[in-house]
């Protein structure tokens, strides 16, 4: 349980610092921009090579909702700041299960367990619908890789859901329909097959 404990908090750790590094090379292009550096010199071709990859999809996505590209730095902040969040929550959730399953194991309680690990399960794929809905959002496509596993993993679900859920116009209702779905089974299993067990280990 240690083990999980700390690997929760490094991992952690490494997703803030991830999201501090993003938000200082989006700062030093904003502060490029402003200064309006020589294109061909050293720094700004060294900005640029840190910050085109992360700030070109962004662009993309602000250029095809006609919003001024400029604003891309800080759109990617949001972005960096919002994915992060959803990355802890993703691995909070993770290991509370684990940490669960763990405990229903060594107090040889396998009702409590598949619990657990179906309680786990719903709300690891909760995030994934979300992660998947911003994902859109930003406009990214099929032939990205993490789309294409947010799409595979997620339409079983939402597929069916939209075919018997028409949209509210050009709004697709049924990741809204998901969610109550997903949380009206974990309350189930939270009443039923873990009655008042803890879910969260982790805050």
């Amino acid at each position: 349980m240690l083990i999980i404990s700390r690997m929760y908090l490094f991992l952690n750790w490494l997703v803030i610092t991830a999201i501090l590094a993003v938000i200082a090379l989006m700062v030093l292009r904003l502060i490029a921009n402003a200064l309006d550096l020589n294109p061909f010199g050293w720094a700004a071709r060294t900005i640029r090579g840190l910050t085109d990859q992360p700030i070109a999809p962004v662009r993309r996505g602000l250029m095809s909702f006609g919003v001024d590209p400029r604003y891309a730095p800080l759109v990617a902040i949001l972005l960096a700041v919002l994915l992060g969040w959803f990355l802890i929550q993703l691995l909070a959730g993770i290991s509370n299960t684990l940490l669960g399953v763990l405990l229903s194991t060594q107090d040889a309680e396998p009702v409590r367990l598949l619990g657990y690990l179906l309680y786990g399960f719903l709300g690891i794929y909760s995030l994934l619908i979300f992660i998947r809905i911003i994902f859109s959002w930003g406009m990214v496509g099929y032939g990205n890789g993490v789309m294409r596993f947010l799409v595979n993993t997620t339409e079983p679900l939402l597929g069916p859901l939209r075919r018997i859920i028409p949209p509210l116009g050009m709004i697709d209702i049924s990741p809204i329909v998901a969610f109550i779905v997903i949380w009206l089974f974990q309350a189930a299993i939270y009443g039923t097959l873990l009655r008042g067990a803890p879910v969260q280990f982790l805050q």
